[in-house]
Order: C-alpha cells, then sequence, then structure tokens
C-alpha cells in the first residue's frame, strides 16, 4: 500500500504511528551508547566486579512487566467497549509504574547504603553508569506516566472506542517499548559484571 494513499485520518494515523516508531527508535540508540559506553569502561583496572544489583531491582522487573499485562488488558477491553474494565486497567497499569518508581527509588537507596556514590569520592565507574542508566530510563517511564494520565483522562472523557483508538494505540506503543527496555537494560545490568 502506498503510504500517501487512504482518508486524512488514515495518513494522520500512519504518520503519528511512524512518528512514535522514530522516538522508540531515537530511544534505543540513546541506551545503545550508553551500555556500549559500559561495555568498554568495564575493562577499566578500578571497574567493579563484585557489585551485584540489589534484588528490589528483581522486584522492580516483576512489576514493570505487570503493567504492560495491565495496559495490554486496557487497549483490549477499549475496542471490546469494556469501559469499566478499560478504566480499572488503565489505573492498574498507572499505579504498577508509579509503584516501578518507588521501587528504582528504592534500589538506588540501597546502592547508597553500600557507599557506592553516582560521583565523588565514594563513586565508582560501574555504579556511576548504572545511575545513569538507571535514571535516564526513569525519566521516560516518569514520561511514561505523563501519557498514561492523558490516556486516562481521555478515556474518562469516551475519547476511544472500537473504531478510534489511535491514543491509546500510540500510549502503549511506548509504555510497552519502556517496559522491554527496562528488561533488557536490567538483563543486561544483571549479566554484563
Amino acid at each position: 500500500m502506498d503510504l500517501t494513499e487512504g482518508t486524512f485520518q488514515e495518513k494522520n494515523e500512519r504518520a503519528k504511528i511512524s512518528m512514535m516508531w522514530f522516538a522508540m527508535i531515537s530511544m534505543f540508540m540513546t541506551f545503545a551508547g550508553l551500555l556500549s559506553a559500559y561495555i568498554v569502561s568495564s575493562k577499566r583496572e578500578d571497574w567493579l566486579v563484585d557489585f551485584q544489583l540489589p534484588n528490589v531491582f528483581v522486584i522492580s522487573l516483576a512489576t514493570i512487566f505487570l503493567s504492560s499485562i495491565c495496559f495490554y488488558l486496557a487497549k483490549k477491553a477499549v475496542i471490546n467497549e469494556q469501559k469499566q474494565l478499560a478504566t480499572t486497567m488503565l489505573f492498574a497499569t498507572f499505579v504498577t509504574g508509579v509503584l516501578f518508581v518507588w521501587l528504582q527509588f528504592k534500589g538506588f537507596g540501597e546502592i547508597l547504603n553500600l557507599n557506592l556514590h553516582p560521583t565523588g569520592g565514594a563513586s565508582n565507574v560501574k555504579t556511576s553508569f548504572i545511575y545513569i542508566i538507571v535514571f535516564v530510563h526513569l525519566l521516560h517511564i516518569l514520561g511514561g506516566l505523563l501519557v498514561l494520565t492523558v490516556t486516562v483522562k481521555n478515556h474518562l472523557k469516551d475519547k476511544y472506542s472500537k473504531n478510534n483508538h489511535l491514543g491509546i494505540t500510540l500510549a502503549g506503543m511506548y509504555w510497552h517499548f519502556v517496559d522491554v527496555l527496562w528488561v533488557c537494560l536490567f538483563c543486561f545490568l544483571y549479566f554484563m559484571r
């Protein structure tokens, strides 16, 4: 199909989905650069070899996975015109997203309790990278929570329906992306020592 074919609405939807893909690829490249720097820096003599991520990050992994399931169920409910279920699942997605952020800060606290700071005399290159990578991801999650807030607001105003769900589709693309991104980042940081 020619991308220039179709109604204005169809072309507009394709353009917005393409822009979301571009944004996600840009975010991926940011993290690819950070992880590449992490790998190169791991050859340094002062690299902290025995450090393991606190277990709270495992819990955050399960939490963000659950949030993706909730969002999937919310979108499915919108398409099936089950407004109450969609509302419940959107709120569950938001709550699990906030819980994820809280768990990330709890993980930062545990790293700080080990006297490993992001900068200064008590810092280490490895933990500085962990702080940067997790913090940049957290910024994307906070952006996702803002997107979820708008999505919930629009849902409550009945802006989504079986035939009009572009907003929730775009929000879902973003939310699932940052969720999958955390799974990949966690696995990288956990296994790449």
